[in-house]
């Protein structure tokens, strides 16, 4: 998840640095960052029937490997073409990774799944931190692109000690039963938590992606100030992971999640209500705080549910959470654009009255299936 945190967030740090050695335009930047969620997309619809079918091992040495070489090409290529393809092809190895790594850390724990997928969740966290801190500490000595290129040296440490580690067998020996996995996409209760995620995924995408421009054209034109403001809502969500590793073990996780979401609630009314920039920061903060349980603890359900397909029905789900992450992101877009960045804050709230309904679904759905008390 440290490596994903890394591909998910490399993109970014280096674009304005791609724009002006390819001397590309807008459309063309915009192309590019394209490619890193349709090569996640993509990773993610492919890892769950090849890790139940293989395992994980050798595919997440693969994967890792291909991130390093990627990183490189990144660093050294003056081939546009190529540039595209490393793109695509760290998005695809970071997609592969997040679900791999997932399902592994659900598949090894027989109690607390939520609470071992929120620590695991805190890796993401700090390789997402980590890689802007890197850029901006070191970009007075070096150039980006050895910096990008150290950061892809270092992917050789992961792969050796993956070839050192025990991992569990394949869950099927033989042919792969496609069947299996059409009646699992008509599972009402796989659909119901793929929908939540589908919420969770494009309320965390829209915070990320726009608090920044909200905050310059609504509150403070500053951009180092709206950027602070970011890592606060990104620290704080991973620091709440990294708290829920313990919480989920003494407090039902059903509850734990309805409690986050009133601890959003209350964020967004923040963000909606006031006008000054040290209170939106605050807002911002309990936003990270009633984010941070959602993917653990409903992936710790589809774990519990459907244990002898982990890996497919992660796999489920997480393309359905980032199809979610593009279509409301893409409906923040519409909504900029025809009634101003000002309804930015309205659009969290209806995503969250949706996702506290769909949380409701899920629990009268699943509840006579696990104990959700325990997960």
């Amino acid at each position: 998840m440290f490596l994903f945190g890394i591909t998910i967030i490399s993109l970014g740090c280096i674009l304005p640095d791609i724009i002006s050695r390819y001397q590309i335009n807008e459309i063309a930047a915009g192309t590019l960052a394209a490619l890193l969620p349709l090569g996640i997309l993509t990773g993610s619809i492919v890892f769950g029937p090849v890790t139940d079918r293989f395992g994980h091992k050798y595919l997440l040495i693969i994967c890792s490997f291909l991130i390093m070489i990627a990183l490189e090409g990144i660093a050294f290529s003056q081939n546009f073409l190529l540039l595209k393809l490393n793109i695509f092809i760290i998005g695809f190895s970071g997609g592969f990774v997040n679900g791999s790594t997932n399902t592994l850390v659900n598949d090894i724990s027989s109690e607390g799944r939520s609470a071992n997928l929120s620590l695991l969740g805190v890796f993401f966290g700090i390789g997402a931190l980590g890689m802007p801190l890197l850029i901006g500490i070191f970009t007075e000595l070096l150039s980006a692109d050895l910096i990008i290129a150290a950061i892809g040296l270092l992917m050789i440490l992961p792969i050796i000690y993956f070839f050192f580690v025990q991992f569990p067998d394949p869950k099927i020996s033989r042919n792969y039963p496609l069947k299996e996995s059409f009646r699992m996409l008509k599972d009402p209760a796989l659909l119901l938590m793929g929908f939540f995620l589908f919420l969770e995924g494009g309320l965390e995408g829209i915070t990320n992606n726009w608090t920044t421009t909200y905050l310059q054209n609504w509150l403070i034109e500053e951009k180092q100030q709206t950027l602070y403001a970011l890592s606060a809502f990104v620290l704080s969500l991973t620091l709440t992971r990294l708290l829920l590793g313990f919480i989920l073990r003494k407090i039902p996780s059903y509850l734990v999640q309805i409690i986050s979401i009133l601890i959003a609630f209350t964020g967004i009314l923040i963000l909606k209500l006031n006008s000054t920039y040290n209170f939106t920061v605050f807002g911002l903060i309990l936003l990270g705080m009633g984010f941070a349980c959602g993917f653990p603890i409903i992936l710790g359900y589809v774990g519990e549910l459907f244990k002898k397909f982990s890996g497919t029905a992660f796999g489920i789900v997480l393309v359905i959470s980032l199809i979610g992450n593009m279509i409301i992101n893409y409906s923040m877009g519409l909504i900029i654009h025809h009634f101003g960045i000002k309804h930015f804050s309205s659009l969290l709230l209806i995503c969250l009255i949706l996702l506290l309904v769909m949380f409701y679904l899920v629990l009268r759905n699943i509840r006579q299936k696990i104990d959700i008390q325990s997960v």
